[in-house]
């Protein structure tokens, strides 16, 4: 099967990206929602995000009005996957409400769709098992900005059929994008390996061995990081650094897995990271930062 149409659930932060992804490499995309203000703020993220690109001369104006002629809009979600090749679903990190929806899925797609889950942690053989096409279910996880970045990891959950992972692999390409095969386990790949980095991180800033900013510039020029780890975790947000963190430790029972109390801390104190300008450094409006002291 030729995948050719995109759904993609969730017109958030990844999921208005990675339609925008699809779109970009010329897929026709539905990006779907439970509200038009959320289908509609995430469309015109995307329109934002292809302007810039007009605005730098690394995009055409026709081009642009291409693109976004690719891309449709949904609140209906059996009108949104009726047509669908390859469903995406992009929705917040809960597991019941994602086995909610692929159980609604495996009604309302065509029978050969194939449907992958987002998740950059939860267990996609729990995913799967909520259908009755458990070899036609995929983890796709992109990372954020997903229109950007270049690596999509594909999770293989038990019972996944060769031919849909050979598919995802192939659809992932056409994105654009650089797929690794993982199996499904616990933070999969790079979330595993970021896990200790950011733990490790913040306890040597709750226990005062260095700010976060001299840990940050020691990995930047002793390790040759594009970014430190407290500036990392900042981006990633520490609400899902916890998320993560926590369901990984729900599988291992390994105390290295324990999520730190520093990143509780943050978030008592209101410090999610980048996304509400407040984490290890404060975001100011001028496009600068500085460093929080936490204690």
């Amino acid at each position: 099967m030729e995948v050719k149409k995109f759904t993609v659930l969730g017109a958030g932060t990844m999921g208005h990206g990675i339609a925008q992804a699809a779109v970009q490499a010329g897929f026709d995309a539905v990006l779907y929602d439970v509200s038009t203000e959320f289908v509609e703020k995430g469309a015109a993220r995307i329109q934002k995000s292809l302007a810039k690109r007009v605005a730098k001369g690394k995009l055409a104006e026709d081009q642009m009005k291409a693109i976004l002629g690719r891309l449709k809009t949904s609140t209906d979600l059996a009108e949104a996957v009726k047509d669908a090749d390859f469903v995406i679903e992009a929705v917040p990190e809960n597991l019941d409400l994602k086995k909610k929806i692929f159980a609604e899925l495996d009604k309302l797609c065509k029978p050969e769709t194939i449907l992958a889950t987002n998740t950059s942690v939860l267990s996609v053989t729990a995913v799967a098992g909520a259908t009755n096409r458990k070899d036609q279910v995929v983890g796709t996880h992109f990372f954020n900005p997903a229109a950007v970045m270049k690596l999509v990891e594909i999770i293989c959950p038990v019972g996944v059929a060769d031919k849909t992972v050979e598919i995802a692999m192939d659809t992932m390409k056409r994105l654009g994008k650089t797929p690794i095969k993982v199996k499904d386990t616990p933070g999969f790949i790079v979330n595993r390996l970021l896990g200790p980095l950011y733990m490790t991180a913040a306890q040597m800033v709750l226990e005062g061995t260095a700010t976060a900013e001299d840990i940050d510039t020691a990995m930047k020029l002793g390790a040759g990081h594009p970014m430190g780890p407290c500036e990392l975790a900042d981006f990633g947000g520490f609400d899902v650094i916890q998320m993560a963190q926590d369901s990984v430790f729900e599988y291992t029972h390994s105390e290295a897995d324990k999520l730190n109390i520093l990143y509780r801390k943050m978030i008592e104190a209101g410090r999610l990271g980048f996304k509400n300008g407040k984490g290890f450094y404060d975001y100011l409006p001028d496009g600068t930062k500085k460093p929080f002291k936490v204690f």
